[in-house]
Formats: structure tokens, C-alpha cells, sequence
């Protein structure tokens, strides 16, 4: 098995439903380590270019304004196969599909307001960390 990095993003409807704690504890308890984590606003600029991936679909702006209606948590995870674990943890996409113990299930409300983003390819993910986070900002567990 290789070891990944992921990001996570806890939304802006998680943040205020308080579930910060109990949804990096979920992160925890799937051996994820957090190796970097900041909290931002972002703005329309850096949501869009975020999501530009979703540019042009029926649902990229009003991501982008539910993205930039409140704080986000931003992280990064590692450990093995990082991507489908933070993925399995998370849940479906749709909350109504997600299962029963996942995060999506318990804190999302819909397909748009589902509490977490989750990187879904190694190529993804290091987009996805990178942009938001430099190098020097990642505190690997490759030391301990």
C-alpha cells in the first residue's frame, strides 16, 4: 500500500454546525495523519479557481458563493491510501446516498452543502494541496 497525501475541506455549513472536532476525530480514527490545516475565507477568485475543474457546469456558481459564504478549514491528510480512505470516511456525494456513519450522512444537507471536500485522484490531490498549501507548510509524520 503507498502512502498519500489528501486534502480536506470542512464546508461552511459544518463550521457552523460545530462539527470541527468530531469530524477530524473521523480522520484520526482512519489512521489519517493532518500534516497541515488552516482556516480561511476564501474569496470569489480563489474559490473559482479552486473549482475551475466544474467551470461552465449548472452548479459552479453556486458552489462558488456557498464556498465564500463563511470560514473553511482547510488540511491536509496522509497515510495509506489516503484518497479512498478520506473518500470512504467522508461518504457519496449526496448525503441521501451516503452510508449510515459517515460524514456526509450525519452533517451534510445535500449534494452542494455536504459538509466536506475530499481530493479524488493522486492527480487531484496534489493540485488541490498545492494550492493551498507551499511546501514548507507540510509537517509530514515521515520523521517520528
Amino acid at each position: 500500500m503507498a502512502v498519500e497525501r489528501t486534502l480536506g475541506v470542512i464546508k461552511p455549513d459544518a463550521l457552523e454546525k460545530g462539527v470541527i472536532g468530531e469530524i477530524l476525530k473521523r480522520a484520526e480514527d482512519a489512521n489519517l495523519k493532518m500534516i497541515a490545516c488552516k482556516m480561511a475565507k476564501l474569496d470569489k477568485k480563489r474559490a473559482e479557481g479552486f473549482y475551475a475543474v466544474h467551470k461552465g457546469k449548472s452548479f459552479f456558481d453556486s458552489l462558488v458563493t456557498f464556498m465564500t459564504s463563511g470560514p473553511v478549514l482547510i488540511f491536509t491528510l496522509e497515510g495509506e491510501n489516503a484518497i479512498k480512505t478520506w473518500r470512504g470516511v467522508m461518504g457519496a456525494t449526496n448525503p441521501e446516498e451516503a452510508a449510515d456513519g459517515t460524514i456526509r450522512k450525519d452533517f451534510g444537507t445535500n449534494v452542494e452543502r455536504n459538509a466536506v471536500h475530499g481530493s479524488d485522484a493522486p492527480e487531484t490531490a496534489k493540485f488541490e494541496v498545492s494550492y493551498f498549501f507551499e511546501n514548507h507548510e507540510l509537517v509530514s509524520y515521515e520523521w517520528m
